[in-house]
């Protein structure tokens, strides 16, 4: 099944129009969060109904909350529904409601002209754009780094993808005019801290890679307005690049004459300055850089550990793949455990950032256990690894994913 993108302008704005009035009250948000319990087994994880615009989801933290889809939601379509996409957030001061006639869009710093656009500006002024692309945390799949690392211990549903409805970067930058000398642009939300002097959640782009035409701000996604916890008015959308670009509730931008030195830009989110970001935990005085790029992934999406299936019987085995900063090429299958592999049938191509939906028929004999994997290998030619990467953060899982199966 496919997500159907037919918003019109009209709708978004009649949606915009009533968002003020339909999301929760701080007090009742806060109340929903609070009285949740905690989850104990990180790994499985407690199902909440809990938080506005969202349906089931697995609870990974109350307060800031993240969200992590259900694994199912990926085997029902290319694309993720809004009311289960996966949340993340730094911190837990979140605006639980909108004044979308009073919200404004400020571009400043390096520029020409300082900018201030009101929603119906973005929406109605701006050349239009869509795209479809993965949001993936950086930390998705934490949980299964070994030796364990700290963090939010996702499992695989730390990640989403969605046709993205929105203006370019560059087009809004244009409008303020960037000088010469501009080095980065600065991103910031209506999130804030919760504890004195907590670093204001700020990330930065250098200024070629915000130009680029595909960096974008998005105030629609799967043809409907963003969900408030998905960033509602408007998000920035870095195609290609881990989440924690993709700054939610954005309000402000800064160009920048100097590097960015706030601390979830020149601290937080670094990764070892290696291949695959890959250390091991008795490395020392490792360089680090900002996480960027993400790597090929792939996962089989309607079989789950420990599922059976008739022994001598053709069974469908399909998933979903992602290039990661470039489109997907090609799908491996194996139901040996990496012995033998064969290649899958990749389905529609939706874009180059998006997920790609494969599939594959196996007949597995005798009775017992097997191993399946799957491969995917991206048009740069960079594929999956069969031995996992490691690194203190746990950051950019990168391996070939194994179910186990049951042949009966």
């Amino acid at each position: 099944m496919q997500t159907k993108l037919a918003t019109t302008r009209r709708q978004i704005l009649r949606h915009l129009g009533l968002a003020g009035a339909t999301l929760m009250s701080k007090s009742a948000l806060a109340d929903s969060i609070t009285r949740l319990p905690l989850v104990s087994d990180q790994r499985q994880g407690l199902i909440t109904t809990a938080f506005p615009q969202k349906r089931a989801m697995i609870l990974r933290r109350t307060r800031p909350p993240l969200l992590e889809t259900p694994f199912e939601a990926f085997d029902n379509s290319v694309f993720t529904p809004n009311d289960v996409f996966y949340v993340r957030w730094h911190w837990a001061d979140i605006p639980t409601r909108i004044d979308v006639d009073g919200f404004h869009l400020q571009v400043r710093g390096h520029v020409k002209h300082t900018q201030s656009f009101t929603l119906k500006e973005i929406i109605n002024k701006l050349p239009r754009m869509e795209l479809a692309a993965v949001n993936q945390c950086s930390g998705n799949s934490r949980s299964y780094f070994e030796p364990r690392v700290a963090g939010g211990q996702w499992s695989n549903g730390a990640m989403g993808n969605a046709r993205w409805t929105g203006v370019r970067l560059r087009d809004v930058l244009d409008r303020a005019g960037v000088k010469p000398g501009a080095i980065q642009v600065r991103f910031n939300g209506l999130d804030g801290p919760v504890v004195p002097d907590g670093p204001k959640f700020m990330k930065s782009l250098d200024i070629d890679h915000a130009r680029d035409g595909e960096v974008m701000i998005a105030y629609a996604m799967n043809g409907e307005q963003l969900p408030l916890l998905n960033g509602f008015p408007l998000r920035l959308v870095v195609p290609g690049w881990y989440a924690t670009y993709w700054v939610k509730m954005l309000n402000d931008i800064e160009v920048l004459a100097k590097p960015d030195a706030n601390y979830w830009t020149a601290t937080a989110y670094r990764i070892p300055d290696t291949p695959r970001a890959n250390i091991t935990p008795r490395d020392t005085d490792v360089h680090l850089v900002p996480i960027n790029r993400m790597v090929p992934r792939s996962f089989i999406t309607n079989l789950a550990d420990d599922a059976s299936v008739h022994a001598g019987s053709p069974t469908l085995v399909r998933g979903i793949a992602i290039g990661g900063d470039t489109g997907v090429a090609r799908v491996h299958f194996s139901a040996d455990a990496g012995a033998t592999w064969h290649l899958a049938t990749l389905g529609p191509d939706h874009g180059k950032y998006s997920f790609r939906q494969w599939h594959t028929l196996i007949r597995l004999g005798p009775a017992g256990e097997h191993l399946l994997m799957v491969r995917c290998t991206n048009r740069n030619g960079v594929s999956q690894p069969a031995t996992p990467n490691w690194n203190p953060s746990g950051f950019m899982r990168d391996v070939i994913e194994c179910t186990k199966i049951v042949a009966i």
